[in-house]
């Protein structure tokens, strides 16, 4: 094999690639994706009242935001991509200065970090990766072939299709994945613009009957509430994308504040003003017995001919979503197993292109395998429990941090009421549902979680390690031309870069 180009003994890393332009689209074009044209339906359904879902759009905006700035923090702070795993791991797992670690922390310190890797990659963001690939292909076959029946099998072979795309460039070069979601954002921003002026044409000519019944029978019950944040929150999830990569953005210090509060705006003013142009031309009735929301709405307001616009918008949308869901959790992937929490090979780096390939396959590979008939409303309702239980967690890690290292550089520092506040959000979130209305999903959500500790005795924290590891990880280490970041242990499977060219 010929590996011209690389530089021995120096080592492996991800490269820079990633500006200010770049950062936005990742945290626009992740958080814009299949959500705001399916959620609508589960917000009305749980509030009941049109006033009520757009305040419910709007506050999640600003919960998103708030969260947003607590991690612009802690990314400042701790300049290591991998998100909430970087944190907890920095929070509960590194040894306090001048102290020696207890067998007490030994044990649990990972924990966190761990049951968030764990829960991250096996369900949650492989899940809803899973979902916006089927969205794309309900939505880019309702474009091309609209008034043909489309067979479920056919609509999986499309889905598989775009995984496979998405994967593949993301593989490839991360600046070309960059570029496309760049591309990308624009083209769901200009879908989301053509259903907001034609929502404020109608509303022009008179069509505000269903927005002027603003507050009646809203549900305010809390669980309701919390369910339709859950419903809004998951079009809005995203807003952490670009802490995923940290290592890879150019000056993260300036230029991952100043993304979240280019893009969390904008996303928010567009939601809002969505689905209000929505509710222009259907009922709260109609987007709740609608299997396809912007769908209807195009066959309303722009007639047979024209319909087809916004299908094959809402594809390009779905995506630029599937390509930021790529872009950041591989990053999260790869972190696992740099610290030890996922096998070794995940953690390696290809040798000419510096793109993460093993950990690019692997969460492809996760998603693929999700791509079977599901209840939607239930994957929003597991989605929302587990995701908003690690953030309220990393929350905890940023005030703790705050009183363990006060003298730590933070480049952003947040006001310490905002990340009190959502933790205070992420508590209500998680515990309103439980109590008022206990639903199966958050049970099999908790067993799901705690049965990650069955792997992190043995493997994480015993360091258990199967022989049969070292001929698998050199074999695919040889088929993708992969070599570690760093290779710390001399007794490991890892091939020195001399033994590549043997």
């Amino acid at each position: 094999m010929d590996f011209e180009g690389t530089k021995e003994g120096k080592p492996m890393r991800l490269e820079k690639e990633v500006g200010i332009l770049g950062g936005t689209a990742i945290i626009v074009g992740t958080m814009i994706g299949s959500g705001i044209f399916i959620t609508p339906i589960g917000v009305i359904k749980a509030a009941d009242s049109v006033g009520l879902s757009l305040l419910v759009w709007l506050l999640g905006g600003v919960i998103s935001m708030l969260g947003a700035l607590s991690y612009a923090e802690l990314g400042t702070m701790i300049p290591k991509s991998g998100g909430e795993h970087a944190y907890l791991m920095e929070a509960f797992a590194s040894p306090a200065r001048g102290k020696s670690q207890t067998a007490c922390k030994r044990f649990w310190g990972q924990v966190p970090a761990y049951l968030f890797a764990w829960t991250l990659l096996m369900v949650l963001k492989t899940s809803a990766m899973a979902v916006i690939a089927m969205t794309f292909s309900k939505y880019i076959v309702a474009a091309m072939l609209p008034n043909s029946e489309f067979p479920d099998y056919g609509r999986k072979i499309v889905a598989y299709i775009i995984m496979f795309l998405i994967g593949y460039i993301n593989c490839y070069s991360v600046k070309l994945a960059t570029k496309l979601q760049t591309f990308l954002t624009a083209s769901k921003i200009l879908a989301l613009l053509i259903i907001i002026t034609g929502g404020v044409y109608k509303a022009a000519v008179g069509n505000t009957q269903y927005l002027q019944t603003g507050f009646q029978n809203s549900d305010w019950n809390p669980t309701s509430i919390a369910l339709a944040f859950y419903s809004s929150l998951w079009a809005y999830d995203g807003w952490n994308n670009l802490n995923y990569l940290t290592e890879e953005v150019k000056n993260p210090s300036k230029n991952i504040p100043l993304a979240i509060m280019i893009g969390m705006p904008l996303v928010t003013f567009l939601y809002v003003v969505t689905n209000a142009a929505y509710f222009t031309v259907m009922s709260p009735a109609q987007i709740i017995n609608s299997p396809a929301v912007a769908l209807e709405w195009a066959n309303i307001v722009l007639g047979r001919y024209f319909s087809w616009v916004i299908p094959l918008f809402v594809a390009l949308s779905c995506a630029g979503a599937l390509n930021g869901y790529f872009i950041g959790i591989s990053r999260v992937c790869y972190v696992a197993a740099r610290d030890h929490h996922l096998i070794r090979l995940l953690s390696f780096v290809n040798i000419k292109k510096l793109t993460p390939i093993p950990s690019v396959i692997f969460i492809g590979i996760l998603a693929s395998l999700m791509i079977i008939p599901g209840n939607i409303e239930a994957l929003i309702g597991f989605f929302g429990f587990a995701s908003w239980l690690f953030y309220g967690l990393t929350m905890v890690a940023l005030l703790y941090l705050r009183y363990t290292q006060p003298n730590t550089p933070r480049p952003y520092k947040v006001w310490i009421g905002i990340p009190i506040l959502v933790l205070i959000i992420s508590v209500c979130l998680v515990i309103f549902p439980l109590i008022k209305e206990p639903a199966i999903e958050f049970l099999y959500a908790t067993v799901f979680i705690l049965a990650g500790m069955v792997f992190y005795v043995p493997f994480v924290y015993y360091k258990v390690h199967l022989r049969c590891m070292e001929k698998f990880t050199l074999f695919f280490q040889k088929l993708l031309e992969v070599m570690p970041e760093e290779s710390e242990d001399e007794t490991s499977e890892e091939i020195p870069l001399s033994e590549y060219k043997k």
